[in-house]
Parts: structure tokens; C-alpha cells; sequence
């Protein structure tokens, strides 16, 4: 298997994962529908039951609103900000009907999640360090090899590190989806530092001048001071040998966990650093109104969303893409 491609003469600038939505593939708006459809069918039957007996959007029918958006998990926080914009839309002049509410709200849900992005500075020298964080079962392992492929199929070469020696298997798993993006790994034998496995693959990174590092964490909760500890040392590492490392903090969530995630992602923001966040399991819930939740509250991009097991299933998140597809 080959592991790498070859450095052209004048070698491209590295995509990141901000990059997403500019190097969107064809397609991705028909796999994002399919990937929201649970959440479209349930938010989209809500509202257009709301307005089938009224032409005028009323504050029954927003106090109804309010329980769709709710039970689609966009938060109390977030919910109370949309409605507090409808209503002042409303007091100035009438909302009519229901195609004039869905534009006024896919206006505002868009405008929330493009509130956080942000393009994080470039390395001055490769590679760009990527940390992956979260709890054990959102699937975190999983999208560091998705993530390996995302970068490889746009000729970047990748080296990913197996720094999660705590769990059993995880070594192993990583392995598998080194080997299915066709990049190679650095691990060391379960139990062992990650600091020091994660030296070695920087260090690595670094004499083969390789695009992205991306360093698949142990799965920690934010009350786990030891792992907590253990993570700011693997920073500091990652820091002496190379400058600004790491460059993206990148927390991987459960969208079907909803606002316990949520609550989950606020405190891994607040101790671990998160630049963004690897929305997974997407296609298998019916609250995906989760991820502008995350945008709202944490201030947080989405970037990604795992919408299956395949290697091609993670998607670049685009706000515009994600919203028309919620909302049609």
C-alpha cells in the first residue's frame, strides 16, 4: 500500500479543517438532506401544521413554535432567542403564513451557526497539529481515520497518532482506519505515556515534512482531573517541538446525546481548549437542531458531520447546506 503521495514542486496549502465548506464536494447537499432527514420530517410537519389554519402568524403559533424547535433540541437558550426575534419581526409587521415564517427562521438559524466561523491561523512550518477530545463512544477514533481520508483525498499527506493508550483496542481500531485512508501511525503499547508517543509522531511529523498530525486523544470527562492533567502535558508537548501546536482542538459529539453533549462540550471548551467540533452520528436522530445549539451557546463551529461508518461518511459542514436541508 502506498502511504503517501508524492510532494509536488510546489506543494499545495494544506487544507484545514476550516476549509470545509469551500471544498465542498459534489453531492453533499443531497447527503446532508439524508443525513437531517429525521429532524426535517419532524421540525418541517410541526411547522406546517402551525400555519394550515391561519395565514397570520400569531403568538399561539409562535408559543407552538417554541415546542417544535424544543423538541428538535435547539436548546431553551436558543429557542428563546429565535423567538424573541420572530415576535420583534411580528410587533413591526405581520409575519403571513408559513412560507414567510420558514424564511424568516432559516434566515436567523443560518446567521447563528456562521457566527463562529473563523479561518485559525496557519502553521509557519508543517504539520498542523489536530487534536481529537471527547468521552469514550461518540466516535472518536473513528473520525480520526475518516479525517486522515478527508485530507488525503485532497493530496495532503497525514500522520496520525495513537495517543489513546488508555482504552483497550483503541490502538487497534486506529490501525484498521490508518490502514483503510492509506496513512501510516505512530502508537507505542497500551498503557504507555501518550506524551511520549505523541513526541515521537511530532517529532516524525516533522523530518518528513508531513501536511497534518492528527492525534487521536484518550476519551476523558471533564471530571477526570488525571486525564484532564494528562491533556495539558500532551499540549506542552506537542508545543516544545512544534510552534502554535496544536493548531485545532477539535471535540468529537454524539449528536444523539443532545444537550447532555451539550452540557459535555461546554466543559471540554472550557478546560481543553475546543477550536470546533465533529458533529457524529447525525443520520440517527431526530434532534439535529443540536448543532445550532453548539453555535448559539458555545460560540463553536461545527465542522464536520459523521453521518455513517463508511469512510466517506464525514461530511464538511456548511451552515447554508445544513439549514436548506433541515428546512427545505
Amino acid at each position: 500500500m502506498k502511504f503517501f503521495s508524492s510532494k509536488k514542486d510546489t506543494p499545495a496549502k494544506p487544507a484545514t479543517p476550516s476549509d470545509a465548506v469551500e471544498a465542498a464536494p459534489s453531492g453533499l447537499f443531497a447527503r446532508m438532506k439524508q443525513a437531517v432527514a429525521r429532524t426535517r420530517e419532524s421540525l418541517s410537519a410541526k411547522i406546517d401544521d402551525l400555519v394550515s389554519l391561519t395565514r397570520t402568524v400569531d403568538e399561539s403559533t409562535l408559543e407552538d413554535l417554541e415546542s417544535a424547535l424544543l423538541s428538535s433540541d435547539l436548546g431553551v437558550q436558543t429557542t428563546t432567542v429565535l423567538l424573541e426575534a420572530l415576535r420583534d419581526r411580528a410587533r413591526h409587521q405581520a409575519i403571513e403564513g408559513g412560507d414567510e415564517l420558514r424564511s424568516l427562521l432559516k434566515a436567523q438559524l443560518r446567521a447563528i451557526l456562521e457566527a463562529p466561523q473563523r479561518t485559525p491561523a496557519a502553521p509557519a512550518l508543517p504539520p498542523r497539529v489536530t487534536f481529537l477530545v471527547g468521552v469514550n463512544g461518540t466516535g472518536k477514533t473513528t473520525s480520526a481515520g475518516k479525517l486522515a481520508a478527508w485530507f488525503r483525498a485532497k493530496d495532503q499527506t497525514v500522520l496520525l497518532c495513537a495517543a489513546d493508550t488508555f482504552r483497550a483496542a483503541a490502538i487497534e481500531q486506529l490501525e484498521v482506519w490508518a490502514a483503510r485512508s492509506g496513512v501510516e501511525m505512530i502508537k507505542t503499547r497500551q498503557g504507555g505515556d501518550p506524551a511520549a508517543v505523541l513526541y515521537d509522531a511530532a517529532a516524525a511529523a516533522k523530518a518528513r515534512q508531513i501536511d497534518h498530525l492528527i492525534v487521536d486523544t484518550a476519551g476523558r470527562l471533564h471530571t477526570k482531573a488525571g486525564l484532564m492533567d494528562e491533556l495539558d502535558k500532551m499540549r506542552r508537548t506537542a508545543a516544545k517541538l512544534i510552534p502554535g501546536a496544536p493548531h485545532e482542538v477539535l471535540l468529537v459529539m454524539d449528536a444523539t446525546t443532545g444537550q447532555n453533549g451539550l452540557n459535555q462540550a461546554r466543559q471540554f471548551t472550557q478546560s481543553a481548549g475546543v477550536t470546533g467540533i465533529i458533529l457524529t452520528k447525525l443520520d440517527g436522530t431526530a434532534k439535529g437542531g443540536i448543532a445550532i445549539a453548539i453555535a448559539q451557546e458555545l460560540n463553536l463551529p461545527v465542522l464536520f458531520a459523521g453521518v455513517g461508518e463508511q469512510m466517506n461518511d464525514l461530511l464538511e459542514f456548511s451552515p447554508a447546506e445544513f439549514v436548506d436541508s433541515l428546512l427545505g
